[in-house]
């Protein structure tokens, strides 16, 4: 759907337009709407044009008038397989008997995936304490507000249907409202054609994989039928092989493996770039094939597997404070500004303690470390540094990704309310946020979010370079609109988020140095996206990893009980 101040176009697509209506009230709001689905608010002011600035308050609220605008209804994912399995694995821990003495358990990191361990330890009847080091929770979800009350984020994040971990987390938590589903389509830059974007559109009618087949096969701007045929026939037996064969993918790129199955370089180059950087934000030539094959696995067999959807805001308050609400309700402490100093040790090489940099000792029953593998790896005890559990975290390697907000002094008309597949060289995927996520609304001025990747050779750049660079890019995006010297759309603030380790690099040969969750060190456990999971690098990857990491802290809980009543004996005989 594009949508803009001055040339305001509906494109209704599949809806049912007899479900539309409108209505007039009072106060000049103009209401659209279709029934069952969400509506939001939009003000239609007239765009004003303003100075550039970092810090210039540029809102324009002028005219009462409102038109009120409508996501896709939640698709039907609550009966697929993955989605039943991660909802059993959930009520595990609501069904296990409660503990006599619940264990106190410290989570080092308030990411996803430490506040995922917490929330189902609590849900198992234990004590989480957790403890984030930032004075912000979510980790790579993390968002900060601006001094005009403006959100930016660490990443540019979509909620897929093919993460069941993630979809069943909101419905525990009662906010699956908070998900603005898009319609089920993939939408791509045409390099070729500055301006113009091409699609895939998944039939609702259809099932998987036949859906997503339909996708490709009506697609005849990207790949010409000989392609989409090698392609097809490439793809055979993966489709067959089923999971053993993906995973037996993870020494080749993604560039390797398509030349081994005689698909042509064109293929890589017009759908598999983009893909590639925006799974790990990296080259197809870097890339491991497993995490693509993956990838397409979950969103082939899933019939609203690649259907996508934004938050409906900033990620600390929309999604992270509602499972720090659950937890608290349960017992459990969540505290900001506790960062990690030291791993301290008992004799037997076991924890003894967190200690942390405001000099506070945190000793428990177990310990785990749900910080980045790269963190981790700086706070490992030398003794434990010759433990190949440990030794092979060396090849996993956080990868850097930049993420640039700019907003501008006009509503951009050559966008959708979608995630859109940029295609350039330097950017990966965008997305007009002042379009599609309700808390980011704004009728009058378009904000532009967009992961800036590969990374690697800008990272240690200055904001102004990466923007100026952005904004090249930009300008084959948006001909009509946007020039790098401005002379068109004009900058009114920007903010440059630069992560130098986001999630591991998903190179080939990683898959076997990725550590599962129970360390071999008694009591002491890894959560994080790095972690043994089947959802790799990803938001469903770190919800995942915390509760298996739960699930393992559950199954070992007489153990760590009467390890701590062995340690409390020892202490009152010294």
């Amino acid at each position: 759907m594009a949508l803009s101040s001055s040339n305001f176009n509906w494109k209704i697509g599949p809806r049912n337009i007899s479900k539309f209506s409108s209505s007039i009230n009072s106060n000049n709001t103009i209401s659209l709407s279709f029934s069952g689905s969400v509506s939001m608010g939009l003000n239609l002011a007239s765009s004003s044009s303003t100075r550039f600035t970092k810090s210039n308050r540029f809102r324009n609220h002028g005219s009462p008038l409102k038109v009120v605008c409508i996501d896709y209804p939640r698709p039907e994912i609550d009966n697929t397989v993955n989605f039943i399995e991660a909802a059993y694995l959930s009520s595990t821990f609501r069904a296990n008997p409660r503990p006599t003495k619940p264990l106190n358990v410290v989570i080092a990191g308030a990411g996803l995936a430490g506040l995922s361990t917490a929330k189902y330890l609590a849900d198992a009847g234990h004590k989480p304490i957790l403890l984030e080091a930032r004075d912000v929770l979510g980790g790579k979800v993390a968002a900060w507000k601006d001094e005009d009350g403006d959100w930016y984020e660490t990443g540019l994040h979509i909620f897929f249907g093919a993460y069941p971990n993630v979809q069943n987390l909101f419905g525990e938590l009662g906010i699956n409202d908070r998900l603005q589903w898009k319609e089920h389509s993939m939408i791509f830059a045409m390099p070729s054609k500055p301006g113009e974007f091409s699609r895939f559109d998944f039939p609702e009618v259809l099932p998987s994989p036949i859906n997503g087949i339909w996708a490709i096969l009506r697609n005849n701007e990207m790949l010409t039928w000989p392609e989409k045929i090698k392609f097809a026939i490439g793809l055979l037996p993966a489709i067959l092989g089923g999971q053993a064969y993906v995973e037996a993918q993870d020494g080749l790129s993604v560039k390797e493996w398509m030349r081994k199955q005689g698909i042509p370089e064109r293929v890589t180059d017009e759908v598999f770039i983009a893909m590639s950087k925006a799974l790990n934000f990296i080259n197809p030539d870097e890339l491991s094939m497993q995490c693509i094959l993956i990838a397409l696995n979950r969103f082939l067999q899933e019939k609203h597997g690649s259907k996508m959807a934004f938050l409906d805001g900033n990620p600390p308050e929309r999604l992270c404070m509602p499972i720090v609400d659950h937890i608290k309700s349960l017992g459990g402490e969540v505290h900001l500004n506790s960062r990690i100093k030291k791993i301290e040790l008992n004799d037997d090489s076991t924890v003894k303690s967190f200690l942390l940099t405001n000099g506070k000792v945190i000793e428990a029953d177990a310990y785990v470390c749900a910080a980045p593998v790269d963190i981790l790896k700086l706070l490992l005890p030398e003794n434990w540094k010759g433990v190949p559990y440990f030794q092979k975290l060396d090849k996993l390697v956080g990868v850097p990704v930049i993420n640039v907000h700019i907003w501008f002094d006009r509503k951009l008309k050559n966008t959708y309310d979608h995630l859109l597949f940029s295609r350039s060289p330097l950017l990966s995927v965008y997305a007009d946020m002042s379009l599609t996520c309700k808390e980011y609304y704004n009728p009058n001025q378009s904000m532009l979010e967009l992961v800036f990747a590969p990374a690697e050779e800008w990272i240690s750049r200055s904001d102004e370079d990466i923007i100026d660079a952005t904004m090249s890019e930009l300008a084959k995006l948006f001909p009509d609109e946007i020039s790098a010297d401005q002379s068109k759309a004009k900058i009114l603030k920007y903010h440059v988020v630069k992560t130098p380790r986001s999630v591991y690099k998903t190179v080939p040969n990683c898959e076997p140095c990725r550590p599962i969750q129970r360390s071999p060190i008694e009591g002491f456990y890894l959560a994080g996206d790095y972690t043994k999971q089947k959802y790799l690098a990803s938001m469903e990857g770190a919800v995942l990893s915390g509760k298996l990491c739960a699930q393992a802290i559950v199954q070992d809980s007489e153990l760590l009980s009467t390890r701590g009543q062995k340690r409390i004996a020892q202490a009152s005989i010294v």
